[in-house]
């Protein structure tokens, strides 16, 4: 766990963070910044917390034949910037200045195509769970040090999946606790 977290300006890379690198990742478009910050909500198999699964969905070496919903899913080629684990384990799969695949069909503030101008941070957790205290305050570390390090990002621009692609995504989910964020995000 880290106590604080600093980030590489040149390389995008979160220093005394765990690193898995994903492949599923690219350039944003030319002169394309970070603007907003969406949180996700994962757990492999669905409900089940630990293990390697999410480092393996990330890096397109899930094995199907492991869960029958593994079945439905090791084909996917997704990615998010950041995991934080139910433990507050902070994992980076993307650098922050590269396009994470984490948004899917999505729209945000007038724009379509949300990986573009997003960073995705993924929370071990379900749309139904809670999340652990360690998780938000975790959290609260890294969006402060993002804010600080990037100057297009805001502690006002943060939004759910479920915000940019409603109807399609429900993720955080009723679990997460907004105003426990924001307080921590204010003190």
């Amino acid at each position: 766990m880290l106590d604080e977290f600093f980030i590489n300006r040149e390389s995008g890379w979160l220093i005394n963070a765990r690193h898995v690198i994903s492949p599923n990742q690219d350039d944003r478009p030319l002169n394309m910044a970070a603007e907003w910050l969406v949180i996700h909500s994962i757990s492999l198999p669905p409900g089940q917390y630990g293990g390697s699964w999410i480092d393996e969905l990330f890096t397109n070496c899930l094995d199907p034949n492991v869960h029958p919903y593994f079945r439905e899913i090791y084909s996917l080629r997704v990615s998010a910037h950041v995991l934080i684990s139910r433990e507050g384990t902070v994992t980076q799969y993307v650098p922050f200045h590269r396009r994470a695949w984490h948004a899917g069909v999505s729209y945000l503030d007038g724009r379509s195509r949300c990986n573009d101008f997003t960073i995705g941070i993924e929370l071990e957790g379900t749309d139904s769970d809670f999340y652990e205290k360690m998780q938000y305050q975790m959290l609260a570390k890294l969006i402060n040090v993002l804010v600080c390090t990037y100057l297009t990002l805001a502690k006002e621009r943060i939004v759910g999946h479920s915000d940019i692609a409603p109807g399609r995504k429900t993720d955080p989910g009723s679990g997460f606790d907004w105003d426990y964020l924001r307080f921590l995000l204010d003190q």
